[in-house]
């Protein structure tokens, strides 16, 4: 059975920062790449930034770059976002997703329950 559990989330002031984790089980970690995708009220779910499977590639949305940070530990199944200098449009739900391709189609795809982070003074 496959687990993707994100923690992390919370209230935080504008200009704070936070960390989230995410553990994942039943599934070979280090074969997929990560992602952080987030949905605000009335938003489709959009992707944060993305780590190869080895960690040694990433990518993120150009309103995150410079902010955000994704990374991978192989050894203990879990992918991390620090988010700093963190926006009030910030607030969303956070979303874990573990994707496998193979010959450039997508394989496996799985999600987490999702992590709430809320940004206000």
């Amino acid at each position: 059975q496959v687990q993707l559990v994100e923690s992390g989330g919370g209230l935080v002031q504008p200009g704070g920062s936070l960390r989230l984790s995410c553990a994942a089980s039943g599934i070979t970690f280090s074969r997929y790449a990560m992602s952080w995708y987030r949905q605000a009220p009335a938003k489709e779910r959009e992707l944060v930034a993305t780590i190869s499977n080895t960690g040694g590639s990433t990518n993120y949305a150009d309103s995150m770059k410079g902010r955000f940070t994704i990374s991978r530990d192989n050894a203990q199944n879990t992918v991390y976002l620090q988010m700093n200098s963190l926006k009030p449009e910030d607030t969303a739900v956070y979303y874990c997703n573990a994707r496998l391709k193979s010959g450039g189609s997508v394989v496996n795809n799985y999600w987490g329950q999702g992590t709430q982070v809320t940004v206000s003074s």
